[in-house]
């Protein structure tokens, strides 16, 4: 079956860099749209970075993060660079059918993920 793995979490000072990963198994990203959401305690899931005809990233993120991908690898990156502890969370990487949701000058948002991995632990101490 399909899968989702993230990795590349981690703790990290205010300031410092990690890159995520999503790789997926059993499958190939083809001509889906993938987006990279993030969920912080109390808090609802939110969209951080997309991309499949386009990219696109959330206001907050914009200029530090930057999303990427190996299809030989079936990886899917998030360099976060310049991180700062409200980027704090859970990241999750999901996978958009064309029909269901696509990343064209927008976001994806959570009801168009058909499929999602486990998530990665982001933590950035002050």
């Amino acid at each position: 079956e399909v899968q989702l793995v993230e990795s590349g979490g981690g703790l990290v000072q205010a300031g410092g860099s990690l890159r995520l990963s999503c790789a997926a198994s059993g499958d190939t990203f083809d001509d889906y749209a993938i987006g990279w959401f993030r969920q912080a305690p109390g808090k609802k899931r939110e969209g951080v970075s997309c991309m499949g005809s386009s990219t696109y990233y959330t206001d907050s993120v914009k200029g530090r993060f930057t999303i990427s991908s190996d299809n030989a690898k079936n990886t899917v990156y998030l360099q976060m660079n310049s991180l700062k502890p409200e980027d704090t969370a859970v990241y999750y990487c999901g996978i958009a059918t064309p029909k269901r949701g696509r990343c064209i000058g927008k976001m994806l948002i959570p009801l168009e993920i058909g499929l999602w991995g486990r998530g990665t632990q982001v933590t950035v101490s002050s």
